[in-house]
Parts: structure tokens; sequence; C-alpha cells
């Protein structure tokens, strides 16, 4: 088995990537209700960047030292001249990779998501640009999701959404969509559309409902196979409760 640290690093890596990576896992499973549901560990992620270069860097120290005579472990050949692969530089060469890939995801995970619609050409006089303010969002993924679920809507010109400034630019047919349309639309992420801003006016966002993903576990009925009297009570009449007389 691998060294718990090295586990420990491999796991803060993930989580500190885990907000980023639930939206392309969301838009690839066709479920963009899920894309901000770990949206909430973003304050995390420097404290679980620090702990994973802190694991992976005594790590590292830790195999390249000189090794003590006499003591005997995992990381020792053995009589063949085997080490144990979990315990070798090249599986700590391999997480120490994959941790980097982990921890740089938030900067090329849009790559992954895109929409089969593509902006409108729209007539000068039916152009209607708005600034919606946006909350959860914190990567480029998040932002990737917005701008795919609002193009899909139809009518749109242009969409350009932002984490850093929490909002998204959209440009659309004012004859074919309206505001209230597009904020739905990002509401089914999970992201909540909270304003518009348009003309210099901030409007609150009301009355729209932000998707929030479940997972609903089918109930199981287990019936136990006490001989008699009560299970779980010392009249039961099996020997053992959960089995037979």
């Amino acid at each position: 088995m691998a060294d718990k640290k090295i586990i420990t690093g491999v796991l803060a890596a993930i989580g500190a990537s885990l907000c980023c990576i639930t939206p392309v896992l969301a838009v690839l499973a066709g479920s963009t209700g899920m894309a901000s549901s770990f949206s909430w560990m973003e304050p995390f992620r420097p404290y679980l960047i620090a702990l994973t270069v802190f694991v992976l860097a005594y790590a590292w120290w830790d195999k390249l030292k000189p090794q003590k005579q006499g003591l005997e472990c995992a990381c020792e050949p053995d009589e063949e001249g085997n080490v144990s692969f979990w315990y070798t530089k090249r599986f700590l060469a391999i997480v120490t990779i994959f941790s980097a890939v982990m921890l740089s995801f938030p900067y090329w995970g849009d790559t992954f998501i895109s929409s089969n619609k593509q902006a409108i050409a729209i007539e000068k006089q039916n152009v209607q640009n708005i600034e919606v303010a946006i909350e959860g969002m914190t990567c480029k993924a998040c932002e990737a999701t917005i701008e795919k679920v609002v193009l899909e809507t139809g009518g749109v010109g242009s969409v350009k959404a932002s984490s850093e400034k929490k909002n998204a630019l959209i440009s659309f047919d004012k004859t074919k969509i309206d505001r209230e349309t597009i904020a739905k639309a990002i509401a089914t992420t999970g992201y909540k559309p909270v304003a518009y801003i348009q003309d210099g006016k901030t409007i609150p966002i009301t009355g729209i409902k932000v998707s929030k993903h479940t997972l609903d576990l089918p109930s199981v009925n287990v019936q136990s196979k006490c001989g008699g009297g009560k299970c779980g009570s010392s009249k039961c009449g099996a020997g053992k409760c959960g089995t037979s007389k």
C-alpha cells in the first residue's frame, strides 16, 4: 500500500480543484445542475494547494535522503532486489504529475466544455446588452458552463462570463428571448444569478429557483430471518439476529 503522506497529497490535490472538476463532469454527464456542487470549497483551495506541495516535497525529501543502515521496510529491496512499486520513485513521480495536473485544472478545464449552438447575428435595432451578476463561479470551467447554457437558450449574440468579476456580459436579440429566460438558464447550472445590471441600474433578481443536485438513493427493505420474537430484543428466537433459528 502507498505511503499515507502520498495518499494525503493526492486527496489534497483533488480537493483543491474539485470545485472546478465538478462543472466539467456535470456537463459531460448532461446534468449541469451539479456544476456548482463543490463551489463552497473554493475558499479552502489555497490551503489544500499548500498542503499538497508540502506533502509531496516532504515525500521527495524522504525518498532522496540517504537511508539508514539496519532498517527494513517496504521501500528497501527484498532478497531478489525488488522494491514494492508503491515505494518507488516512479510511483512518486506519477503521483507528483497527477497532482500538478489536478492543481492546474482550473486554468484549462474549460477546454472540455463547448456548446452545440453558435452565437447568432442580431440586427442592430434588436440588440439588448445586459450584465448579470452571478454567485458561485470560481474558475474557467465555471465560466464555460455559464456560457454554454446561455448560448443554448437561442437568440444570444455573445456571452462572456468572468469568475473574477462574478458576472456575465450578454448580448441578445430582444425579439427572440428576454433576460428572465437567460437568468433561468443560468440558474439551472446551480450558480445563482443575483442581479441585472443594465444602463447603470442594478435590478435584483427574484423568484428564480436555483437548481440543486441531490442524490436520491433507493430505499432498501431488509427483512431479517430471526427465528421468532422481537428482532433486537433478548427474546429473538434466533441464536444471532439476522440468521435463521
